[in-house]
This record gives structure tokens, sequence and C-alpha cells, in this order.
């Protein structure tokens, strides 16, 4: 597959995931303070998110290892976005329901490559053999 290929599908797979995030996000604004409903609603979608990437995005087949890793690529993200919606929101006056809509736009390019790196990365890369003693 094709690197903008790839990129198209990550942009839809982001985009199913953000409505996924997005709709906890505004179920939990009812019960939690904003940066609290952001992060729950973070941890919940990242899991669907890990699926979707790998099945859609990269046709790769879902490993722990991956799993384990696929946290990282969020990492980025959550901070990102996390700081977005904090200066959005705190600093430039935006409503708490948008700013985390913005914030993710931010995030994207970022997210992808590490993303990729992640998932493309073979789980037993091939050990090289030492060379002959002459």
């Amino acid at each position: 597959m094709t690197l903008p290929a790839q990129l198209i599908r990550f942009v839809l797979v982001g985009a199913v995931n953000t409505g996924t995030y997005y709709g906890c996000y505004l179920l939990l604004l009812h019960v939690l303070p904003y940066l609290a409903a952001h992060a729950l609603a973070f941890a919940l979608s990242m899991t669907g998110s890990f699926f979707l990437t790998s099945y859609v995005t990269y046709r790769t087949r879902p490993t722990w290892r991956k799993f384990l890793l696929f946290p990282l690529t969020n990492a980025a993200n959550f901070a990102i976005t996390t700081g977005g919606v904090y200066l959005l929101v705190d600093l430039a006056g935006f409503s708490s329901r948008y700013a985390p809509l913005v914030a993710a736009a931010a995030a994207i390019p970022i997210t992808f490559v590490i993303s990729r790196t992640i998932m493309l990365r073979p789980d037993n890369p091939p050990r090289k053999r030492p060379e002959p003693v002459a």
C-alpha cells in the first residue's frame, strides 16, 4: 500500500476514532471536569483505535507487542491535544465543547509518523549473523 493511501486511511480511521472520543467526552463532560473527561474519553477510544489502525490503515496483524507500543503513538497525540485543549479553553476562551476538535487536528501529522513506525515495524526483526572469523 502506498504512503498516500495509508495517510488517507489514517485520516479516515482518525475521524472514526475522533467521533468515538468526542461522543465519550460529551457524555463524561456531564459528570467530570473537562480535563478529566478528556483523559478518560481518550483512554476509552484508544483500544478501538489500535484495531482500526492495524486492520484498516496498515493492514497488519495486531500483536501484543504492537498493542503494548501503541500507547506511544497516542502519547504524542495526548500531549498535543491536552495542551491544546488547555490553551484553547483557559487562555483563548474557546468553548470546552469544541476545543478538543481543534486540538485534535494539530496532532494528525505527528501521530501518523509515530503510528506508521510502530505498526509497520516487524515484530521479530532478522538477527544479524556474526561475521566469520578468518
